[in-house]
């Protein structure tokens, strides 16, 4: 059984998953699917056909626009922004005010286990790899890569972290997580667990 907030806004035509609590102002909107054990805080806003896996969070006032696609395990920081036009305009070249049918909605992609920071943006269309992490702040404009840190405007990669989310170090030719020990393999600007 999933929570709602009283004052939330969530269509029923959405899908929440088991586990699930939507907080206070939040809005999910038709079609989104939300699955089991999720978080949608404060005034974050879910658009129509937005899918996103189990155990995300999407903290407080963070806007995941459609077509966005999250994948398990996902975390969406406060206030973060996942666009979906590449050429954002209210109106046509003749001056009349765009409607649905006057342009292709793009989405981005966030790979398991992936983590975005405060007030990032994700210019779509982007995927951010598995288990990446955002800095707060980054505007995205490019993929980034599986266990990729990047920060910046626009954002680069500063960095490798694991899957718990630490910055990895550099040891006899190896990526070692400080906290659990992992290790993995940078190969041609490519991360994979050793």
């Amino acid at each position: 059984m999933s929570t709602v907030a009283d004052s939330a806004d969530v269509s029923e035509e959405a899908i929440i998953g088991a586990g699930t609590k939507v907080w206070h102002l939040a809005q999910v909107r038709e079609s989104a699917q939300v699955g089991e054990n999720c978080v949608i805080g404060r005034g974050a806003y879910i658009g129509p056909g937005a899918l996103l896996g189990d155990n995300c969070k999407v903290q407080n006032y963070a806007l995941v626009y459609e077509p966005a696609v999250l994948e398990a395990g996902v975390f969406i920081g406060p206030a973060v922004v996942l666009t979906n036009d590449v050429f954002p305009r209210a109106v046509t070249p003749d001056g009349g005010l765009k409607t649905e049918d006057d342009w292709d909605k793009v989405g981005v992609t966030i790979r398991e286990g992936a983590a975005i920071g405060a007030r990032a943006v994700c210019i779509a269309p982007v995927t951010i790899g598995a288990w990446a992490t955002v800095a707060a702040g980054a505007v995205v404009t490019k993929n980034v890569p599986d266990f990729a840190l990047v920060a910046g405007v626009p954002a680069r990669r500063v960095g490798w972290v694991g899957k718990a989310g630490h910055p990895l170090q550099h040891e006899g030719g190896e990526w070692v997580c400080p906290r659990t020990g992992a290790r993995y393999v940078e190969q041609d600007g490519i991360l994979a667990e050793g």
